[in-house]
């Protein structure tokens, strides 16, 4: 009689203390929905409910010269798409520059990371500080700066090339020196990217470095084996935002030709096409045409980003993501 008394008071108390557990979680998770709340709100007013009135726009002929006159008109803008000229040549400069931004933009951080990972680097927090700080700089500002410091006859770079004899290009006027300039902008900010990957190499085991020196192989072979390998995470990380911002493309070509395109059509990137649609022909309800269908370009890409990730990231404990 007194087991059976003492195993249905134990059961007892399991059961008050789960209710008295379940309680604390209930009362955790409506602290956790309040102090979320108010990015909950912020989310749902100035994200969610935007994006779903720019989808109903893109339906509609809505124009901000004649609000007045807006109506339905179907799938009309989605066929004005498919067969409007600007856009694919938007869509064309956007690809090819893509095409070279992005290999130098995925290699450059790797390298610096490297760089500043070394042994015998003298002033590492010195230096990390130094190239992290253009990052905090605001772009238009920055853009501007650079805009002088690349002007054809007083900018700092053909002079500094003019001092050691070598005669400067014209960088914002030429066809064949924007994307370099366009490039060498864009890199001169990675200081985010470039803590990510140091961080992540400064978190590999230094007995994979020993191993690998005791069985006879170099730095290029360890970096080459062990390194790349290891921080395949964040390059996939940058990889993905990268390919995300390139079809985002839009301060620096703008603040930089004004919106114009110039050189010729090669700084007429999709963002700026889209922009035009939108606050320059007021073509609001196009505009949102177009910002829904590089939405779904972004996000085919991310898929196919992601399904082959399985296949060369590599995660801690052979996990696949």
């Amino acid at each position: 009689m007194s087991t059976i008394f003492s195993e249905f008071s134990l059961k007892n108390l399991r059961f008050r203390r789960a209710e008295k557990m379940s309680a604390l979680a209930k009362n955790e998770a409506r602290w956790g929905l309040l102090f979320l709340s108010p990015w909950i709100i912020g989310f749902l007013l100035w994200t969610f409910l935007p994006m779903l009135a720019s989808l109903v726009f893109s339906f509609t002929n809505y124009d901000l010269l004649h609000p007045d006159e807006t109506r339905l008109i179907g799938l009309d803008n989605y066929v004005q798409f498919f067969n409007d000229p600007l856009v694919r040549t938007s869509s064309l400069v956007s690809l090819r520059f893509a095409l070279i931004a992005l290999p130098v933009g995925i290699a450059q951080p790797i390298v610096m990371a490297a760089l500043l990972n070394s042994r015998h680097l003298l002033g590492k927090r010195f230096f990390v500080t130094l190239f992290y700080m253009p990052y905090i700089v605001p772009l238009v500002s920055a853009v501007y700066i650079w805009q002088g410091m690349m002007n054809t006859r007083l900018g700092w770079l053909n002079l500094a090339l003019g001092a050691v004899g070598i005669e400067g290009p014209d960088w914002l006027n030429s066809t064949t020196w924007i994307y370099p300039a366009l490039i060498i902008i864009g890199l001169w900010g990675v200081g985010d990217m470039l803590l990510y990957h140091l961080a992540a190499m400064q978190g590999i085991p230094t007995e994979l470095y020993e191993a690998a020196r005791v069985d006879g192989a170099g730095w290029l072979a360890s970096f080459r084996h062990i390194t790349l390998p290891m921080i395949t995470p964040v390059i996939f990380y940058n990889l993905v935002l990268s390919f995300i911002g390139i079809f985002q493309y839009f301060i620096i070509p703008f603040v930089l030709t004004g919106g114009t395109g110039r050189p010729g059509d090669t700084t007429k990137f999709y963002a700026m096409q889209l922009y035009k649609e939108a606050f320059g022909y007021r073509h609001m309800g196009y505009a949102a045409t177009m910002a829904w269908m590089l939405f779904v370009a972004v996000m085919l890409v991310t898929v196919v980003l992601f399904s082959t990730a399985k296949y060369w990231v590599y995660y801690a404990g052979g996990e696949e993501r």
